[in-house]
């Protein structure tokens, strides 16, 4: 479960009506709690036009099976299991390890109990014979593949938070022109002013609390993504080209962000036993 979403949203919100419900005593000056205040913010018509003309141009805009990816995209956003780059480098240093002592084709029983579908495949083919460079362009392809789905659905929210803030100025606009237009009619002026005002308001919470922030976290979820393949499209290839365990580890390494701790099983040379060394990455 990804605390951060959950709990950005709900301190987003709560600050936003807790702010509209302050407000200053005319009698005594003092700050007030008043809970009607938000029905001062409530306006259906102003919500029909931001909420239903953003929906309309996204479905102009995308085909109908974004929209059905929806419930998937959430539930990326709240329950992710991230993969630790550093689980995988050991996995695939195993693997180099086994392939440098009994061969290539003695993977195959291990390559069954890999978990990750990405991994399971690349060795398969390498375990199988496949051509070097065969292996690299179908790693190539799958990594493409996953890059434009990714910013596909990342691009579908950014344009959401581009259309809900225009469709509030639209709302915004509507409602001038209403109340330019019944001047003489005062019971039409508070109504036509709030929706005049409501919309842009509606139009810039929907862009920077929702449509925004979704954006944003399905990008670091991509980037985390990335980086698993990367590291395990260049650990197959280094295995398959038969080089070193310890030198496929350190390669590896060189891949993690210089912000990620790395620390790592290094043969002690006293007593031959497993002790953890850090390479004073910060």
């Amino acid at each position: 479960m990804d605390l951060s979403t959950i709990i950005g949203w709900i301190l987003g919100v709560v600050l936003i009506l807790v702010s509209i419900m302050l407000g200053e005593s005319p009698e005594t000056g003092a700050t007030t709690f008043t809970p009607g205040n938000l029905m001062a913010f409530f306006d259906p018509a102003s919500i029909a036009i931001v909420l239903g003309g953003t929906t309309a141009a996204l479905l102009v805009s995308y085909p109908l099976e974004f929209f059905k990816k929806i419930p998937k995209h959430f539930k990326i956003l709240f329950k992710h299991k991230k993969e630790d780059p550093k689980e995988i480098i050991t996995e695939i240093v195993e693997f180099a390890k086994e392939a440098r002592i009994n061969g290539l084709l003695a993977l195959e029983e291990k390559v069954n109990e890999v978990k990750d579908p990405f991994m399971k495949k690349s060795l398969m083919m390498v375990v199988d014979s496949t051509d070097p460079e065969k292996v690299r362009q179908l790693m190539e392809t799958e990594m493409d593949n996953m890059e434009d789905r990714h910013s596909q659905a990342q691009g579908f929210y950014l344009k959401g938070s581009d259309y809900a803030p225009a469709f509030g100025m639209i709302g915004t606009l509507i409602g001038l022109i209403n109340l330019l237009g019944n001047l003489s009619d005062s019971d039409s002026l508070a109504s036509n002013m709030a929706v005049a005002l409501i919309t842009t308001l509606y139009g810039s919470f929907l862009a920077n609390m929702l449509f925004k922030p979704i954006a944003a976290k399905l990008k670091t979820r991509h980037e985390e993504e990335v980086l698993t393949m990367l590291i395990i499209s260049t650990g197959v290839q280094a295995i398959q080209d038969g080089d070193n365990p310890n030198f496929i580890e350190e390669k590896l390494y060189k891949l993690l962000p210089k912000n990620m701790p790395v620390r790592r099983i290094a043969k002690s040379k006293g007593k031959g036993d497993d002790s953890f060394e850090d390479d004073g990455r910060i």
